[in-house]
């Protein structure tokens, strides 16, 4: 009898492992849904598809199917008034009060992907991979946990799915790099991981970083499908080319997101999705690692339900990289940490933009916060000055960058890989990889910028969109122009100066705005205090209906 038992019980073993992961995801006939977008008023969202044609969602929770069933609905229902909406300090208190512990921060989030992600009212495409180890990783978190840890310990970071992990592929969006897994982490990985955090996963974003097609639905690639805004799925527009990470942010998938930057890429879905975005000065932060388009542009940002938070983590990213030459000549700040984020608009000088005032009322009540605050605004028309030849510089830079980032940073596979091959690989089936076909990177083989037309160029811009700032400012003293969502990101890219987009409150449609603070290079810390002081008189965010 003792020998039948045991042979049952082992019987009973080898069923039960070799049962395959229950089905969460089920794909849909998504063609009445596209049917109905035809006649959106916004081109951009008139989707030739929703659903991706590569990602199997349900091997995204595969690896967690255990703990996650074990973790169950009314432990998530329980730890929600915890998470939802928390701030990083907040977070550690909790943790620091044995409330939560680092591994059930953790798998909430993996239930709460899975439970959203798989359910076709709610999914978001906004995650293209999770890490399969991150539960153990946390649980060694809670192991080895200690006093003098940076804010960042612990908490679960999602990144742009252009940003390298040597544990997860790397794939731009484009299906030519479905397979394509770096040798190693970005430097900004390496540094989030070196102070503690965690990384979840991956997310969704415009393919190749939105310079791929021309016209094309913003938040759309090849592997991730078309990412949906949760604030209105298929009605308002994601932004991009980050529109993963600010979609997760808003619906709480992660602590925060990483997101880059060559010109509005944080600032926009950051906007449409009423979270925290910046874009730091280039230099500040690291671009080793990350799939580029621009060498000159090109940077790396914190997307956050907050101020505070965003602070943390560009403190925590925000280092020397040897093997970037540009962040060893950028000045160091002192670390932008929650502490430092008390002040008083009282005396602060802001310039807003009078066309701007004329044409967005959330603006101008924006305008009128400011100034029952103890802010001094000062209304003045922006000069009208174009950036002939912008484009040129990204087509410049891409065609060779892309390569060296290759030739630097993957594995044998991909090391001859550049812009024409990708054009190539995706011409064999134009409807699987290229649905709205690929003019962004035809034009960036068809430039013939040299070499010095392209210095000429950069110094050219740089000189104007400098001018664009600095002429009011300098004529108003002020402290920082004011903007709208992502407008004017050209200029200050070209410009080198960092912004700050923080939540101003919704459209009577429900759509996301926020204000953007723009200050010249190397003004993070004033533009931190200005965002959080803003935010503490307003608190406009609210996270999206059905997301709560």
């Amino acid at each position: 009898m003792m020998r039948f038992t045991i042979y049952f019980i082992f019987f009973l073993l080898i069923i039960s492992c070799s049962q395959t992961p229950t089905k969460y995801w089920e794909p849909y006939d998504e063609q009445a849904e596209l049917t109905e977008n035809q006649a959106h008023e916004n081109p951009r969202m008139r989707y030739k598809l929703i659903q991706s044609k590569f990602l199997d969602k349900d091997a995204l929770w595969a690896p967690f199917e255990k703990e996650l069933n074990k973790f169950g609905l009314e432990k998530y229902e329980t730890l929600k008034p915890l998470i939802l909406e928390q701030d990083i300090p907040t977070i550690q208190a909790h943790i620091a009060a044995a409330k939560l512990s680092y591994e059930e921060l953790t798998t909430f989030y993996l239930y709460r992907i899975r439970t959203l992600e798989s359910d076709r009212s709610t999914t978001l495409n906004a995650v293209l991979a999770l890490n399969p180890d991150v539960i153990e990783q946390a649980r060694q978190k809670d192991k080895a946990k200690k006093t003098d840890t940076h804010p960042i310990y612990g908490m679960p970071i999602l990144l742009k799915d252009n940003i390298n992990t040597a544990d997860m592929p790397t794939t731009a969006g484009a299906a030519i790099l479905e397979s394509h897994q770096p040798d190693e982490d970005a430097f900004i990985v390496s540094r989030l991981k070196a102070k503690g955090a965690l990384i979840l996963g991956k997310v969704n974003l415009s393919e190749w970083a939105y310079f791929f097609c021309g016209g094309c639905p913003v938040g759309y690639s090849a592997i991730g499908g078309q990412t949906l805004n949760p604030y209105g799925r298929r009605i308002f527009e994601t932004g991009g080319s980050s529109s993963g990470s600010g979609v997760a942010v808003a619906a709480n998938y992660a602590v925060a997101a990483i997101g880059s930057e060559t010109s509005g890429s944080i600032l926009s879905p950051s906007s449409k999705n009423s979270v925290v975005g910046f874009k730091p000065t280039i230099g500040l932060v690291s671009r080793t690692g990350i799939v580029p388009i621009s060498s000159t542009l090109d940077t790396a940002g914190p997307m956050t339900k907050n101020v505070a938070d965003n602070a943390i983590v560009l403190d925590a990213i925000a280092t020397t990289d040897p093997k970037d030459n540009i962040t060893t000549k950028a000045p160091r700040m002192m670390v932008f940490l929650d502490k430092q984020l008390t002040p008083s608009l009282k005396g602060v000088r802001l310039g807003a933009m009078s066309n701007l005032m004329e044409a967005d009322s959330l603006y101008r009540n924006a305008v009128q916060d400011l100034k029952e605050a103890g802010a001094e605004v000062i209304s003045y028309t922006p000069e009208r000055v174009p950036l002939d030849g912008f484009v040129s510089i990204l087509n410049g830079d891409m065609k060779n960058d892309l390569p060296a980032y290759f030739q630097q940073t993957s594995t044998a596979g991909f090391k001859d890989m550049d812009v024409q091959a990708v054009i190539d690989f995706n011409t064999q089936d134009s409807t699987l990889y290229m649905p709205y076909e690929q003019a962004r990177l035809d034009g960036v083989m068809s430039d013939t910028i040299s070499s010095s037309g392209l210095a000429q160029t950069i110094d050219k811009l740089t000189n104007t969109a400098s001018s664009f700032f600095s002429k009011p400012m300098n004529t108003h003293n002020l402290d920082a122009i004011l903007s709208i969502n992502n407008y004017y990101a050209g200029h200050a890219a070209i410009s080198f100066y960092p912004c700050l987009t923080v939540p101003m409150g919704y459209s009577t449609e429900g759509e996301p705005g926020s204000l953007t603070f723009i200050s010249p290079s190397f003004s993070e810390e004033k533009l931190l205090a200005l965002g959080a002081a803003y935010e503490s008189v307003t608190k406009h965010r609210k996270p999206p209906t059905g997301y709560q």
